[in-house]
């Protein structure tokens, strides 16, 4: 299969650290809503499998959290000793189809809707009011002190290992959409006055010596990246030449590759997406009070109009700042067209959530000639369809397959 002539080369091999991809594309880590009560479910290991015989290079696990505390819902994966026999099969049928498997490790820090946790309060870099807490009932936050980093930094570790003992090919740090470290990052949410705090290269340290420590336990085996916003979407997000102090830290502290995605799930999620949930995807959501969460962010969020590569004026900044490490852009790629000029852009790699989820042969067909555009219209509703008995899925092609998200992965 010859792939056409402007986007050659998104067809050629990639190295990130250890590991070589067959090419370019990689499925970005979309919640996928298919591991209830937190067992990888059938239905999990066939939306991955699908991709990778679909012609991703690689594809992303999204959301393996590296505490219980560390989920923001009960039913995602958490990679403890329970889950790991559960994984294998995903990895395999992964392998199997030529593809790259890659565990999105996280923790979510004060962005939880747990009705239990271990600590009265959840953590994050700073301590008072919890923003998302008025969804959850979860008002107050927990400054974490250094023994608190240091029992998160060391479950990052373990997560990365067990998600090796897996069969994994890499790991993705989980540094965006205001999760735990992206907390640290955020001058929002950091308001620390000690060394973990202040300016854009304080902020960056302890997501810093999280990668650090990660990439000295398995970087020598497994490709070790990290996921940021370039933008959060809100006047009190960090400026860009903060991002860039931001990736430039991370490559001294040994990133294979930072995936350069955008915006906040509570203060800008339309900026994740590049476009508005729709109305009517709000009443489906089966999870009240993700339903009502959704409500009220619309009702702040302004009118946005998707268009393609939409984070690609900020993506271009790190490019242009950080010329020799690896970068992987998303953000609304769906064409040949886009393709191509990611690649002229000097990006590495290409990484795609929904025109995937529309149609997880995209990467083939684009290289037969058989699209040059994917059909998906961006609509979000698939968004919303991990809260849903079949798991995520677009509402355009398929309807979830709900008998297999009822089945453990091994069983």
């Amino acid at each position: 299969m010859t792939a056409p002539a402007e986007i050659a080369e998104a067809y050629t091999p990639l190295s990130i650290g250890p590991l070589q991809l067959r090419n370019r594309f990689i499925k970005s880590a979309t919640n996928e809503g298919m591991a209830r009560g937190g067992v990888p479910s059938q239905a999990l290991v066939n939306h991955h499998r699908r991709m990778a015989a679909g012609g991703a290079a690689m594809t992303t696990v999204a959301y393996c959290a590296v505490t219980p505390d560390g989920r923001t819902f009960e039913d995602q994966v958490c990679l403890d000793e329970a889950t790991l026999p559960h994984l294998p099969a995903l990895t395999e049928a992964v392998h199997a189809e030529g593809g790259a498997a890659c565990a999105q490790i996280t923790h979510g820090g004060c962005f939880t809707f747990l009705p239990e946790m271990s600590t009265r309060y959840p953590l994050s870099a700073s301590g008072g009011f919890n923003p998302p807490g008025v969804i959850s009932g979860r008002f107050f936050k927990t400054a974490m002190d250094e023994d608190d980093m240091e029992a998160v930094a060391e479950a990052f570790v373990m997560g990365a290992k067990r998600a090796q003992a897996a069969g994994f090919d890499a790991v993705e740090i989980h540094m965006g959409h205001g999760y735990l470290l992206s907390q640290f990052l955020s001058p929002l949410y950091n308001r620390r006055k000690d060394g973990w705090g202040g300016d854009a290269a304080g902020r960056v340290r302890y997501p810093a010596e999280v990668l650090r420590r990660v990439v000295a336990a398995v970087g020598d085996e497994l490709a070790v990246t990290c996921k940021i916003s370039v933008v959060e979407g809100h006047k009190r997000g960090p400026a860009i030449e903060d991002v860039i102090t931001t990736v430039r830290a991370l490559e001294a502290a040994g990133a294979h590759m930072v995936v350069l995605s955008g915006g906040m799930n509570v203060e800008a999620p339309w900026q994740i997406f590049g476009s508005n949930m729709p109305k009517a995807a709000v009443t489906q959501i089966q999870n009240g009070v993700v339903r009502t969460a959704t409500k009220l962010m619309r009702l702040v969020e302004p009118k946005i109009t998707f268009r393609e590569l939409y984070l690609r004026e900020y993506s271009k900044r790190i490019r242009e700042a950080v010329p020799t490490l690896k970068l992987a852009y998303l953000g609304g790629a769906k064409s040949v067209d886009g393709v191509a000029q990611i690649m002229n852009d000097g990006f590495d790699a290409v990484v795609m959530g929904r025109a995937l989820i529309h149609d997880p042969a995209l990467v083939n067909k684009f290289a037969g000639g058989e699209l040059r555009v994917s059909g998906c219209t961006a609509c979000n509703e698939c968004v919303v369809t991990m809260y849903g008995p079949g798991g995520t899925h677009c509402v355009l092609t398929e309807s979830g397959d709900a008998e297999a998200n009822a089945r453990p992965a091994a069983g």
